[in-house]
Formats: structure tokens, C-alpha cells, sequence
């Protein structure tokens, strides 16, 4: 079972999580915290992060790059099953907790610890995630959450943290909450919490604004194999550079940015800022493609199965038999989602400008044309029409008798 005195923490620099660190250590007699970050693509602010742990009293401060993984694992079958939560939030944040959740486990079962922790709060997703996430890789494993146990406010949290030299990472005059990754950032709290304050200008930093986005549009050509981006206007990209360079262009924009009144697992509604230029942008060129390629009946198949594919994600269950099942549905579609569509983006605004496929097309110009070169049977209309209302009809001359 391991030692249940060593715990292997998820920390991510936030006021949260440095706090665990104390916690742990004075409240729960943990003797030995090493604490573990991801890099998914957060860039500068991990090396403060490492520096940071170790001074809260962390034994081991852990970054592992996980940014290639974080994509093509994750951001991309996301990206073939069109998954926008409620039909607006691309997942960036909760694709990532399963990865963290992984890879957590993995270093508890190399450093023989017979625990785990994460600083999550009592109201929020990320909870059921990571520990829906760490029960079925490693049931083994007992999960401390102090952030479920302290009972203290984020002011209070603050004040903790400082007892014990932790610097904050927001400001009591600015407490934003603010998860990044290379999919994009989310934005709670503080004066975000009132529904109907627009947020101000300076929590986002991804996006431009429609104001400072460039005058002149500017058209792209994305192009996919399999269901997965490969290339932007000709160059083939891996999957990292692709997705900085679609955020790039799409952020300069001001593609991405999402406002909305969120219904979390535990059952309260949440006021979400996120951006996530680059995903959603993919997501929705994906989209287009597949309506080229794929026949109606697959589409509204996997419409239905896309929304259920985002609420398990949403709601922890990236690893279960229910969320396996339904990639094979998806992943079996994919095969036929390839060619290019093309775009533009002005001021806020993604436009189609066009679709193609020179392999998978099911928009055959001979049978959609109606000109000269029209192949269409037209003369087949007035049976299939009769055939397709017959039940209708019959209904209507039984009725029309009473």
C-alpha cells in the first residue's frame, strides 16, 4: 500500500495549492510532500512554480512536459468529437485534469507513496475529476484534499499562506482565478461573480479585443486527415506548433473569447471567462468538414453522442467504459474527415468562406447541380414522395372519417 506519510501533490502555483503544502504538513502530519506540476504549456510561470513549492516546504518540486501528450491525446479527440460543453466551452481546462490525474498516479506508484493530494476546492469540477480520475487508475491510493477540509475563504487562504512566507499569486485588490494551459485560460471569481458586470478588459490576455483587432481580415485554409488538423495554408505543422500558431492567429483576432453561466457538477451555476482561440476555432473547421463528409445519418448520430462525449469529459469521467465506447464510435468517423476548409477572421467573427474534399466528398456536383449537367432522376421524386408520407396519409383519411 506504501508509505501513507509521503503524498504526491498536484500543485499548480495557485493560492490553493500553495497553501496545501502548510496544510499538509502542520494540520495533517504529512512528513514528506513532493509536489508535482504540469507543463501544458503555461511556458514562463513554471519555473517560479518549482521555486515556489519548495519554498512552502515541499520536499521535491516536480515540472514534467506534458505539452505534447496534452495534444494529441486530449486536445485532438476533442477536436474530432466537436466538444463544446453546453454547446459553448471547449473543455480546455477539464482536458487537462485527466493527464494531470495520470501521470500523479504514476509518480505515487514510482516513489512507493500511498497517497495523493490536490488543493481543489468543495464547489468546483476539478475535485470530481481528479478523484474520479485517481480511483480508477489507482483505488489503491487514499486522496487528501485539504482544500474540501480548511473551510476557509480565499481572503482567509491569503492570510494563511502568508504565515508561512507564501507570496500570493493574485492580489486582494484582483482576485481572479485563473487556470492557463496551451489550450487557453479560464477566469473566475472577484468581481466576475456578478452576472451581469461585463468583465473588464484586463483579464484577458489571449484574446484581442474587437476594438485593438487588426482592420483588415484575414482568410486561412485549415487542413485535416483522419479528423485531425495537420496543416494551416500549406504547412504541415506537428501538433504542438499547430496549435500556438492557430492561437496566434485566431487571439490576434479576437477568436475565443466565451461568457457564460456554467452548470457545474455539483449542481450550482458558475459564471465562466474563457479563452480558447485556437480550439474552438479547430472545433468549429472540424465541424464544417464533417458536414461535407460524412452522410446524415452519422451526423446526427454523432451530434447526439458528441454532447454526451463533452458532459462525461466535464464531468470526470475521461477513464470509463462509457467515454471508451464512445471513441470507437467517433474514432471509426474519422477516417472519411479529410480536406481543407477555409475561413476568415475579422473583428470577433469566424466565417466559412469554404469547404473541400477531394477524396471523401459526399457533394457529388453531378447530382447537387441544377444545371445542364444535372444527373438527378427527378422523375423518382413523385414516388418516393408518396412512399415517404404514406403513413401520414392514411392517418389523415382515417381521421377525416371520424
Amino acid at each position: 500500500m506504501g508509505n501513507f506519510r509521503k503524498v504526491i501533490l498536484a500543485y499548480s502555483g495557485g493560492v490553493d495549492t500553495s497553501a496545501c503544502i502548510p496544510y499538509l504538513k502542520n494540520e495533517c502530519g504529512i512528513e514528506e510532500v513532493i509536489a508535482f506540476a504540469a507543463d501544458l504549456g503555461q511556458g514562463e510561470e513554471l519555473g517560479p512554480i518549482r521555486e515556489k513549492a519548495l519554498l512552502a516546504g515541499a520536499k521535491e518540486s516536480l515540472v514534467d512536459d506534458l505539452i505534447e501528450p496534452f495534444i494529441k491525446d486530449f486536445a485532438f479527440p476533442a477536436i474530432r468529437a466537436n466538444a463544446l460543453y453546453e454547446g459553448k466551452y471547449p473543455l480546455s481546462t477539464a482536458l487537462a485534469r485527466p493527464l494531470i490525474a495520470k501521470r500523479l498516479v504514476d509518480i505515487a506508484i514510482e516513489r512507493d507513496a500511498g497517497a495523493v493530494a490536490h488543493g481543489c476546492t468543495g464547489k468546483g469540477n476539478d475535485q470530481v475529476r481528479f478523484d474520479l480520475a485517481i480511483a480508477s487508475l489507482a483505488p489503491q491510493l487514499r486522496i487528501f484534499t485539504p482544500a474540501r477540509e480548511w473551510s476557509m475563504s480565499r481572503e482567509e487562504l491569503i492570510v494563511y499562506g502568508e504565515k508561512y512566507g507564501i507570496p500570493a499569486p493574485v492580489t486582494k485588490k484582483s482576485p481572479f482565478s485563473i487556470d492557463l494551459n496551451l489550450l487557453g485560460r479560464s477566469i473566475e471569481a472577484g468581481p466576475l461573480e456578478d452576472p451581469f458586470l461585463a468583465p473588464p478588459e484586463e483579464v484577458f490576455q489571449l484574446t484581442s479585443s474587437k476594438e485593438e483587432a487588426p482592420e483588415e481580415p484575414q482568410e486561412l485554409e485549415i487542413f485535416f486527415q483522419n479528423g485531425n488538423p495537420i496543416a494551416i495554408d500549406d504547412e504541415a505543422l506537428d501538433p504542438v506548433r499547430l496549435i500556438r500558431k492557430v492561437n496566434s492567429l485566431a487571439g490576434l483576432h479576437g477568436i475565443g473569447r466565451i461568457d457564460m453561466i456554467e452548470n457545474r457538477v455539483v449542481g450550482i451555476k458558475s459564471r465562466e471567462i474563457y479563452e480558447t482561440p485556437g480550439l474552438l476555432l479547430l472545433i468549429k473547421t472540424h465541424q464544417e468538414l464533417e458536414s461535407l463528409t460524412l452522410s446524415a445519418e452519422v451526423l446526427r448520430t454523432k451530434a447526439t453522442l458528441e454532447r454526451q462525449w463533452a458532459d462525461l469529459v466535464y464531468q470526470g469521467f475521461w477513464f470509463s467504459p462509457l467515454k471508451d465506447a464512445l471513441d470507437a464510435f467517433i474514432d471509426s468517423t474519422q477516417s472519411d474527415v479529410n480536406g481543407s476548409v477555409k475561413v476568415q477572421l475579422y473583428k470577433g467573427s469566424l466565417t466559412i468562406l469554404g469547404r473541400q474534399s477531394s477524396t471523401n466528398s459526399l457533394y457529388l456536383p453531378d447530382i447537387c447541380t441544377y444545371g445542364s449537367d444535372d444527373k438527378f432522376d427527378h422523375s423518382s421524386a413523385k414516388g418516393f414522395i408518396y412512399i415517404w408520407g404514406l403513413a401520414n396519409r392514411l392517418w389523415a383519411s382515417v381521421n377525416k372519417k371520424k
